[in-house]
């Protein structure tokens, strides 16, 4: 099984060919990642691969944490591996996991082939996964001031959809300094912003 490939960029229309030391290697990419590589570029791709009776095909993501959510995606009933690229086209890690936490199926239909019934699945059979999946939530004990609750649940929720305990505290701190009535919704929006800058 291939897991990783580092090559050059030498097609990157419907999907990327990388050529690694003459080879072109065909990798099924989110259509977002697609598009921002270069022709002649050095690429590092975490692969994965599927291998069925009438097909072997290589689907490449920059990152371990996205090569985890196409798996996660797979295992709700209906979704296979075109919808679930699909997904992470319109949605990257971070984004699906705050709309599933937030039963934002909408966000989740966007995505080209996905319906309502399949937004729904996704949405319902995924949420008690994220915790295991992205991270462990803060105990009550820490990671906001004594009494700020909004603070406790913005950096719970950052935590658990897989991001560093450390970074999470320190914008959200800073956040909060600058918007100290803001509720936890607020706060979430503006941490995922500030995380991703």
């Amino acid at each position: 099984m291939i897991g990783r490939l580092t090559g050059v960029v030498a097609e990157a229309e419907e999907v990327a060919i990388i050529d690694v030391h003459g080879v072109g290697y065909e990798v099924h990419m989110p259509s977002r990642d697609l598009g921002a590589l270069a022709i002649g570029e050095t690429v590092t791709l975490v692969i994965e691969t599927i291998v069925r009776e009438d097909l072997i095909r290589l689907y490449g993501f920059r990152d371990h944490g996205q090569r985890d959510w196409f798996r996660l995606l797979q295992s709700v009933q209906g979704v296979g591996a075109k919808v679930a690229l699909a997904v992470l086209s319109v949605l990257p890690g971070d984004e699906l996991a705050f709309a599933i936490a937030n039963g934002d199926r909408a966000a989740i239909a966007r995505a080209p082939g996905v319906g309502k019934r399949v937004a729904e699945r996704i949405a319902t059979e995924l949420k008690a996964r994220i915790p295991a999946t992205m991270g462990t939530v803060i105990p009550a004990s820490g990671g906001a001031p004594r009494g700020d609750e909004p603070l406790a649940d913005a950096i719970s929720a950052l935590v658990n959809l897989g991001y560093d305990e450390t970074k999470a505290r320190a914008a959200l701190t800073k956040l909060r300094a600058d918007a100290p009535d803001a509720g936890a919704a607020e706060l979430i929006r503006a941490g995922l912003k500030a995380l991703a800058a």
